[in-house]
């Protein structure tokens, strides 16, 4: 295993959890409100936030190319400053991360959706406020469901590719991760690193799946 390996491997599972550990609250936070409340544009926010399912990952790359370009929304230009985010690691971060999110939220949502609303009712009535009912109630019943959810966040983030060579490029040492890596090995007629990397990401993501399944099946069970 060569130095670049090593480097891709590293920065994949840095880039994964990090993107995971962003989009965590926020996911839980909308597959509750998804979950329990009836408000206006409900459909609307609901397909919004799961668009990057449906489209291409280079489409959502590109999106997230011109949002941050110098003239973009967040580009230098329209906020004074640079979020030096192009071309970095960081820039895999946002791509996995805003890839990975409608997964989390669809997955954390059927949890929430699994526990009985009656008993968030009984909390209620116990005097629990609806904050205290979350935190103590919700969250608790629905836990199961919401590592599930934070293990196939990690792994969409660790085999995300279109979004992130787009804003992040494929700079080994630098911004290059396992599928990106995968993509230059082949690219390249190195079948024995591309096979390499391959299993290794056929690995990770039978891991993911497997505690995914595990955690719903031991749910139901109890």
């Amino acid at each position: 295993m060569n130095t670049a390996t090593l480097d891709a491997m590293q920065l994949t599972l840095q880039v994964a959890s990090l993107a995971t550990l962003i989009i965590l609250i926020p996911g839980v936070l909308l597959a509750y409100a998804f979950a329990r409340f009836s408000f206006r544009g409900k459909r609307i926010a609901s397909a919004i936030v799961g668009i990057t399912l449906v489209l291409p990952p280079t489409a959502v790359g590109y999106l997230l190319l011109q949002i941050l370009a110098a003239d973009g929304p967040l580009g230098f230009r329209t906020i004074g400053f640079d979020l030096n985010i192009l071309l970095t690691w960081k820039a895999a971060v946002v791509a996995s991360s805003v890839m990975a999110l409608p997964l989390v939220v669809r997955t954390a949502r059927v949890a929430f959706e699994g526990v009985d609303p009656q008993l968030e009712q009984m909390a209620r009535t116990l005097g629990f406020g609806p904050i205290k009912t979350f935190f103590f109630f919700s969250l608790p019943l629905a836990s199961r469901g919401l590592i599930a959810a934070a293990i196939l966040g990690f792994t969409r983030a660790v085999g995300e590719f279109g979004a992130t060579v787009i804003v992040a490029g494929n700079i080994p040492g630098k911004t290059q991760t396992i599928a990106s890596a995968i993509f230059s090995a082949q690219q390249v007629g190195n079948e024995k690193e591309a096979y390499f990397l391959l299993g290794l990401a056929i690995i990770i993501g039978f891991v993911a799946i497997f505690s995914a399944e595990t955690l719903s099946e031991s749910k139901y069970k109890n």
